[in-house]
C-alpha cells in the first residue's frame, strides 16, 4: 500500500495527498519502524490506534472504493455511528439501482432466499467478552439457541483468524448438543444469501447481509447498527425476538451509509469529501 501510494498509483491516497498539499501541508509516507519514533506535525494512519491528538485514522468501509477518515480506529466511535438515518431523505429508485449493481459486483448472480437457518459469522477471541460486546461470542450463540427453537444455525469461522483448541472444542460441543447446529470455515458467500437472518457481534458479514435484505441482531458496537436489532439498546431477549421479522429499508440505508456517510474514492467529488474531514479536524482551512 505504501509503495503504491508513493508511486501515485493508489486512487484514494493520491486524492488524500492532493487535498493535503493543496491545503499547504507537506506529505511524508513513513515506514512502520517510524511509528514509535518522536515526530513533529500530524499523522494519518491506516487502521492503527491514534498516536496523538493530531492523529487521524483512515480505514476502508467494508469494500473499495469506500473509505473513512476519523479521529478513532474504533468503528463504533465514527461520526456515522452517531448519525440519524432518515430513509425519507434518500431517493428510493436511485438506491435500488445502486444496491443492485453492488450486489452483483460483490456476489455475482447470487439471489436472496430464505432457507430456514440463521447465519452466525464469527470473528476472533470467541470465549472472551470485550469492552464493546454485550456478551462473548460463545454466550451469544448460547442465547441464540435458547431463543431460536425452529431454525437451524450455521456458525461461520473467520478464515483469517487463529482459533484456540479450546474455542474449537466449545463450538464442537454445540454441534454435539444440537443436531441443527453446524460449524463451517468461511463460506460467507454461500450461506449469507440463503439465511433467514444474521446474528453477529459486529462482523462485516452482517453488513453485507443488508445487500440480501437480511435482518441482523448485533451483540457488539459498530458503525452500521442503525437498522439492526441492537442488543446494547434492546437487551438480548428483545433483540433476538425482534430480528426475524424486521424489514427496514435496506436499499436506502446502504445508499446513505456508503454514498452519504463514507468517502467514495471513485466519485468526482471524492476530494471534496476528503477535504471536509480534514477541515473538521482543523488540518486545513
Amino acid at each position: 500500500m505504501k509503495a503504491s501510494a508513493e508511486a501515485g498509483q493508489h486512487n484514494f491516497l493520491a486524492k488524500v495527498e492532493a487535498v493535503l498539499r493543496g491545503g499547504g501541508l507537506s506529505v511524508h509516507y513513513a515506514n512502520e519502524a517510524e511509528r514509535d519514533e518522536p515526530f513533529e506535525g500530524r499523522a494519518l494512519v491506516h487502521m492503527w490506534p491514534p498516536m496523538s491528538a493530531d492523529t487521524l485514522v483512515m480505514r476502508r468501509v467494508y469494500a473499495y472504493p469506500f473509505w473513512a477518515i476519523e479521529p478513532s480506529d474504533k468503528r463504533w466511535e465514527w461520526s456515522v455511528a452517531g448519525a440519524v438515518f432518515d430513509p425519507e431523505g434518500v431517493n428510493g429508485s436511485k438506491a435500488a439501482r445502486f444496491v443492485g449493481n453492488w450486489r452483483k459486483r460483490l456476489f455475482g448472480v447470487a439471489e436472496a432466499r430464505r432457507e430456514g437457518y440463521v447465519y452466525v459469522p464469527l470473528q476472533g477471541r470467541i470465549s472472551e467478552r470485550r469492552s464493546f460486546q454485550a456478551a462473548s461470542p460463545l454466550e451469544m450463540i448460547e442465547a441464540l439457541l435458547e431463543a431460536e427453537s425452529k431454525r437451524s444455525v450455521v456458525i461461520g469461522l473467520h478464515p483469517k483468524e487463529n482459533y484456540a483448541a479450546s474455542d474449537i472444542d466449545a463450538l464442537e460441543k454445540f454441534e454435539h448438543r444440537f443436531e441443527r447446529v453446524s460449524v463451517v470455515m468461511g463460506q460467507m458467500e454461500q450461506y449469507l444469501p440463503g439465511c433467514d437472518y444474521v446474528v453477529s457481534q459486529n462482523s462485516g458479514a452482517a453488513f453485507f447481509g443488508y445487500f440480501f435484505e437480511k435482518p441482523v441482531a448485533l451483540f457488539g458496537k459498530i458503525d452500521f447498527h442503525h437498522i439492526a436489532a441492537n442488543v446494547h439498546e434492546l437487551g438480548v431477549e428483545e433483540a433476538l425476538a425482534r430480528v426475524p421479522d424486521m424489514t427496514p429499508d435496506f436499499e436506502r440505508y446502504l445508499w446513505w451509509f456508503w454514498q452519504e456517510k463514507s468517502i467514495n474514492a471513485g466519485r468526482d467529488e471524492a476530494e471534496e469529501q476528503i477535504a471536509v474531514r480534514f477541515k473538521l479536524a482543523g488540518w486545513i482551512a
